[in-house]
Order: structure tokens, then sequence, then C-alpha cells
């Protein structure tokens, strides 16, 4: 099969793209001769390494091409900040190992994305989508970049992102970045792709990478997976490190997989999933972890499995109620008991953690900062509000007030931030999901993850018409996420969600659901 998805970048983000060349003559010495399929697996891609048929040099420079020579070509679709430009040098020390037999690692020759958040030791900086991080180099991998290397990938560059994974502003559009610009969703370019994970979902449903890393608090991994028909898994909050990620909370923020399908992401997620003692949520009590989450699939998941029915996000919006009742006809064709519910946990809940949020972001951007040292080309909040709100790129769209709000907060010792802080976990946990799931017995809640892509309006900002995020968000529980449907030719995810480190769980439901759908469909990009 041929490469249909052709997407792009705008030339002046060229000046970011370091090893790649912005000269348009160069397109002769593209991979022409060499193509990867749209929907291309890290199987596929291991099957040809052992037969001979390619290299891991002729993997990642076709990726490389793809994202660097299209920047010229077809749509803009902003997904990627920076090229790694040693990304050649590892892929001939792969080749070597190839040759000598040494292969090894579940992402061995695997080119992959990570968010522009997410820290590692690369020629590359970490910006968060800002113009004030443009030269923050961090000196050393993150946990999630450093177990990714170990287990093989290839680290192909940074991904496009909301700015401050979309925590900046009292309204905005989601994949805008004063740094890489607005991301387009490449179903319809016009359209959003949602946030904050916004670069690595598109990169993915269009081929510019394998896989990517994205990072959620809520909605960011869930939501650009369902606008762009795509896998997104948001784990249990601890069972992947989140040091040298640049945070919003504490109590929400973790990395996760995004792929074309459940088991790339499930043979990513059993990667990243080692204890980090500088992570004090990877070492709770409990915490169950898998190094291959790809025994957990199951193709008939969903086999006597009792399913809770998550009915409010539909409520008023008629377009979806179809797609949503096609799919929970297969549940109950494999064999699944479905059960309505109308509501997971009290709507205060999202007021407090919100309260959370900017609590733990202002602790968690100041820690940040810090450890960078003094090369650091932000010192605290303080300074990033005095720099981004003199920057005219920075504020011609946002107002970027969410920044003053955070600064206006305390400490964490503040009695208004213990008592968001319990008040939430109590009412998403205790009387949210763990009640629900206990009082109906249940295995998992599944529910449409959101409506359709909306347009971009940098002007109006983001147009949400419902999401079911905030649930498995705010608890810090499982989420998955994978193609549904289409509505008017653009994609629509179902999200399945349960209790803490049920991903296995939600694995075997998620697999049997895809490989007895195929929702999955590639852009038609020219």
């Amino acid at each position: 099969m041929k490469v249909t998805a052709i997407p792009a970048m705008t030339l002046s983000l060229c000046l970011l793209l370091f090893n790649a060349s912005c000269n348009p003559d160069t397109k002769e010495e593209s991979s022409k001769n060499f193509e990867l399929p749209n929907e291309v697996t890290i199987q596929d891609i291991h099957k040809g390494y052992e037969s001979g048929s390619f290299t891991v040099s002729e993997v990642t420079k076709f990726y490389l091409d793809r994202v660097n020579e299209l920047s010229f070509n077809g749509p803009e679709l902003n997904a990627v900040i920076s090229l790694n430009p040693d990304a050649m040098d590892i892929a001939a020390s792969m080749d070597d190992k190839l040759k000598n037999n040494k292969r090894k690692g579940p992402l061995f020759g695997i080119p992959v994305l990570l968010k522009d958040n997410i820290n590692s030791a690369d020629n590359m900086p970490t910006t968060a989508g800002a113009r004030a991080m443009k030269e923050s180099y961090p000196g050393a991998d993150s946990p999630l970049a450093a177990q990714l290397k170990e287990a093989g990938a290839v680290i192909l560059g940074k991904a496009n992102l909301s700015e401050w994974a979309n925590f900046h502003s009292r309204f905005s559009s989601s994949g805008w970045s004063g740094l890489g610009g607005q991301t387009k969703n490449p179903y319809d370019t016009t359209r959003n792709p949602c946030g904050s994970s916004s670069g690595s979902a598109v990169a993915v449903a269009a081929n510019l990478a394998v896989v990517a890393i994205g990072t959620e608090t809520n909605g960011s991994i869930v939501c650009p997976s369902n606008n762009n028909g795509i896998v997104g898994i948001k784990p249990t909050v601890g069972l992947i490190s989140r040091s040298g990620i640049i945070p919003i909370s504490f109590s929400q923020d973790t990395g996760g997989p995004m792929a074309r399908t459940v088991r790339d992401a499930a043979i990513i997620l059993g990667a990243m999933t080692r204890v980090d003692s500088t992570d004090s949520k990877t070492t709770q009590p409990g915490r169950k972890a898998y190094e291959d989450y790809t025994q957990f699939l199951d193709p008939n998941g969903i086999q006597g499995k009792r399913i809770g029915y998550y009915t409010a996000p539909l409520d008023g919006y008629v377009r979806m109620q179809g797609v949503m009742e096609k799919a929970k006809e297969y549940f109950e064709s494999r064999g699944g008991e479905l059960v309505p519910i109308e509501e997971i946990m009290p709507s205060e809940a999202r007021r407090h953690s919100f309260q959370v949020l900017l609590y733990e972001f202002k602790e968690g951007l100041n820690n940040y900062f810090a450890s960078l040292g003094p090369d650091s080309p932000v010192k605290d909040l303080e300074d990033l509000i005095q720099q981004t709100t003199a920057d005219s790129i920075e504020m011609q769209y946002f107002d970027h007030d969410l920044l003053n709000q955070a600064q206006e907060k305390g400490d964490l010792n503040s009695r208004e931030y213990q008592e968001a802080l319990a008040t939430m976990l109590k009412l998403s946990r205790e009387e949210g999901i763990d009640k629900v799931m206990e009082e109906q017995q249940l295995d998992a809640i599944i529910a449409p993850t959101g409506s359709p892509a909306w347009k971009t309006d940098l002007t109006n900002g983001d147009n949400f018409q419902f999401s079911s995020s905030s649930p498995a968000a705010i608890s810090g529980y499982p989420n998955i996420t994978l193609p549904m449907g289409q509505l008017d030719g653009l994609p629509v995810g179902i999200s399945i969600f349960g209790k803490p480190w049920s991903e296995p769980v939600l694995l075997q439901i998620a697999y049997d659901f895809e490989q007895g759908t195929g929702h999955r469909m590639s852009p038609e990009l020219p």
C-alpha cells in the first residue's frame, strides 16, 4: 500500500527543525524508492528488520523526510516542533546491532515522537510550546524517555501541543502554541485536532511516526485520539513516571501511548512502567504494573463482562447516538452485559479539581524551572508571566490568565488546597467510579469519548460539544479510547475506563472491539 497521508508544516517552522533541510530542491533526494504503508505497525517493521527487507536507517530517513520534505506540499499540519539531529546516527548504530544479531527491545528501531513537554537528552529543546522556553535544553532524559530508548526506540523529534498542555488561558484553541502555531486535523485541516497532545495524535494519524507519546491531565490524550481516529491510553496515575515532564498537576498528570492499533499502544505501555524513586506515585501501595501488556490482548475480551454505559455525555447530542448504538450492539453481540449509568461523580468534583490544578501547576512549574539549573530561560512562574505578557505573538489570541490565577495561589500547605484535594478525591473515587462500579458489579465503563472535530477558531476558541474524560482523569484512573466509527467523514472514539491498575481488563475489551469492528481509517491527504 502506498502512502496517501502527506502531512506538512509551515516553511517558518523549518527554522526549528534541527538537521532538517528546508530547501525544496532536496525533494529528489527523498525516500521515493522506499515507502511504508499508512497503517504500518511495530510488528510489520520488526518483521522487515528480521527478513532484511529494510534497515533502521531507511525507516528513520523515511519519517524524517516525511516531516521535512512535505512541509512544502499539501496541508500544513504543524504537528512537529523539532526533529532529532542525531536520529540518523542512532539508526546507524542500530543497524550495526542488526548485522551482529544484537537486536533487542520491544521498540527496537521504532521511530517515536515525544510531546514537547517531555525531557530528552537529545539535542532538542523541551518547550511546552512556549516561546520563552525555545532555548531550554534539559541535561538529562526523563525516565519516560530513558525507558523508551532502552526499549530500542529512535526518538524522532518533538510534537507540537497546546501550549503549557492547554493550561494557560481562560479560553484557547487546542493545538495552538506560541512556538509551533496551530496544529491541524489531517481529516480536515480546517478542523481542530483537540489537545493538548495535538501533534502526537496528528502525527500518528497521518503516519509522521509509527507511534507517539502524549500526556494527559484531563482529556489531553483521549480527546486528540478521538478527533484524529487513533488509540490512546491514559494510564492510572503512577503507572508511568512523570519526572522530567513539564507539569500541570501532581495528582492528575500522566504520560501515555498514542498509536494506530491497540497492540502497538500496549507494546509502548509496557516499555514505560518502571518504578521511579523521584515520583512517589510510582511507589504507592497496591500498584500493579507489567512489562508486557500484549498478554492481555484477547479477541474474546468482552465475553462475560458486565460493563457500565455512561449515558450523560450524549445527552442532547442526537447525531452521535446512531454511532453509539452500533457500538452497544457490538458489545452485546460479543457477550457483554451493558448497564446504563446516568452519572458517575458529583459535578462539583470538577470545581475542586480546578483549584487543585492551579496550586499544583504553580508548585510544579517552579520546581521544574529550578531543576533546569542556572541556565533555565525562565526563573519561576512570575518570570514566565512577565516574559509571556511582553511577547506580542504569545498575546495575539489568548490572555494566559491561568498563569496569573496560579501565581496568586499559596503553597501546597494551604488549607484551601488540602481541602480541595481531599474533596476532589472523595467525590471522584469513593463517591464516584469506585461506588458506581462496586454497586453495579462492573468490570469497566464505556462512553463516547467526544464529538467529531469542530472548526478551529482562534477568535472564539474551542467548541467542545461533550467529553467523557473527567471521571477517569480526576480520579487518576485508567482510560483507553479507540475508533468507534465516523460522522460526516470525521472519526469519533469510544472510551473504556475503570478502577486503578485495571489496564489489563480495559485492553481485553478494547482489543475485542477493535478486532471485531475495524473502525480505524486513514486520512486521505493529497
